[in-house]
């Protein structure tokens, strides 16, 4: 059943972000979790919006211009309304003295000031470059797989990837680890359209390649190794090539993991990212993500009010800056996510056979239905049998 399925990929993310908030308020030793949360995350977007385009492309009636008009408008509602919320009240309180830069974050490009400054600073927003870099994919890939020869995506994706690891294997001859290395847009190619290029594989078949089969479990272990080996004094060549190592390892054993979320995971795995707690955290982990530095800069405000240590990384910090966190996020997707992703309806990626209002409201926003990884496309042409019910596809399909 496809929102199973996809109920377990909102299970992933409440995982992603999980290794986000441990790192940002727990860890206290420069934790790697939260960079792999993020990579998660990327491997997550690539699938999911490559899946829906796709979908888009196969379907009777499909036309670029309305599958391109209603994506860029779907993630309008999805994304702005909240990301510009917390940039207007940074504004307003001016926190941490973010105010002078607002105008390179309210355009989304985050990952460039920074990279250019060569430092984190606000601190305040420097968790948007990652928000920057999903944005700046969003923009250019439905170009690539609406308008692109269908026989080429493929090798598009190959070949975008194949760039990308060329970006940082050109680093180390630089001899110069600035913050460019990870932030400007090729940095996090590979992650994302490793999982477009899973969404692509997975519309032709089930089954999983024999090459990735029998290197997930040494990739996992070898990123592993490279994890516990960073804290250890190192050459700097023996740096760099931990820093490729820990970048690049993961991605195919990350890109698995999305693969057999979306398909159902079976076993105690499956029943874990399918436990209700984590659904709804998954749903809400844009909230989470967007506002957890807004509410530690806060809470480490109000520490002469509050009765334990939340100055330092650790348990104090985790337990009341995560709590707000959630509630805050709870409170976004209840008050104005939630209500802003049912106008999807108005912009479906399909026009619908009957142009009358009565016509779009039945048809808009529906997926096309998936069995046995091929896609069947009855959700664009019937109406769903419950049209009222929450998805977890429709309403949290891309963070």
């Amino acid at each position: 059943m496809p929102n199973a399925r996809d109920r377990q990929l909102d299970g992933l993310r409440a995982i992603a972000v999980t290794m986000v908030l441990y790192a940002h308020f727990f860890a206290t030793d420069g934790s790697h979790w939260g960079h792999l949360g993020v990579r998660l995350f990327f491997v997550l977007s690539g699938f999911l919006i490559t899946r829906v385009l796709l979908d888009a492309r196969h379907a009777d009636r499909y036309e670029p211009s309305t599958a391109l008009k209603s994506f860029y408008a779907r993630r309008a509602l999805r994304i702005f309304p909240p990301f510009f919320a917390m940039l207007a009240f940074v504004w307003i309180v001016n926190l941490e003295g973010a105010r002078s830069n607002l105008p390179w974050h309210a355009l989304y490009l985050s990952n460039f000031w920074y990279a250019l400054q060569n430092d984190w600073n606000p601190w305040i927003l420097c968790h948007t470059w990652s928000l920057s870099i999903e944005e700046q994919f969003y923009v250019a890939w439905p170009l690539v797989i609406l308008l692109a020869p269908r026989r080429s995506i493929e090798r598009i994706c190959i070949g975008v990837i194949a760039c990308s690891l060329a970006y940082r294997l050109y680093w180390p001859v630089t001899a110069t680890p600035s913050l460019m290395r990870d932030l400007l847009p090729f940095a996090s190619m590979d992650a994302l359209v490793s999982g477009a290029l899973l969404a692509i594989y997975r519309a032709r078949t089930s089954a999983w390649p024999k090459w990735m089969m029998l290197s997930w479990a040494p990739l996992a272990a070898a990123f592993f190794v490279l994890l516990w080996l960073k804290s250890t004094p190192m050459t700097p060549a023996l740096e760099w090539a931990t820093w490729i190592g820990i970048e690049v390892l993961p991605l195919v054993p990350l890109t698995m993991l999305v693969g057999c979320c979306s398909a159902g995971f079976g076993g105690y795995f499956g029943r874990l990212v399918h436990l209700p707690p984590l659904t709804a955290l998954g749903r809400i982990s844009y909230g989470v993500y967007l506002f957890h530095p807004i509410v530690l800069s806060l809470v480490v405000k109000g520490q002469p009010w509050i009765p334990v240590n939340v100055s330092e990384q650790g348990p104090g910090r985790f337990l009341v800056a995560g709590a707000a966190t959630l509630i805050l996020a709870a409170i976004s997707w209840s008050a104005l996510e939630k209500r802003l992703n049912l106008l999807k309806r108005h912009f479906p990626y399909v026009a619908p056979r009957n142009d009358s209002p009565v016509a779009s409201f039945v048809h808009a926003g529906n997926p096309a239905d998936r069995v046995h990884g091929r896609s069947s496309h009855r959700s664009t042409i019937h109406a769903r049998d419950k049209p009222g019910r929450d998805d977890a596809f429709q309403t949290s399909d891309v963070q």
